[in-house]
């Protein structure tokens, strides 16, 4: 499981869950798994969701 910071980037944008994720073309319930650590998105979809979020991937998702 990784620390994942996309709740409050979500939060800083705006956007509810189900909101991002009907841009993003993916379940409110994938993006809550992914909030909550349990879910590892692909690059892709991570890069998708920065963008979405107007953050960088790192921001959203730090190493660990």
């Amino acid at each position: 499981m990784t620390t994942c910071c996309l709740k409050e980037r979500r939060m800083k944008a705006g956007l509810t869950q189900a909101e991002l994720s009907k841009i993003a073309g993916i379940s409110r319930y994938t993006v809550s798994r992914i909030e909550r650590g349990a879910y590892s998105p692909s690059i892709t979809l991570a890069m998708k969701l920065a963008d979405i979020c107007q953050s960088g991937v790192e921001e959203i998702f730090p190493r660990t």
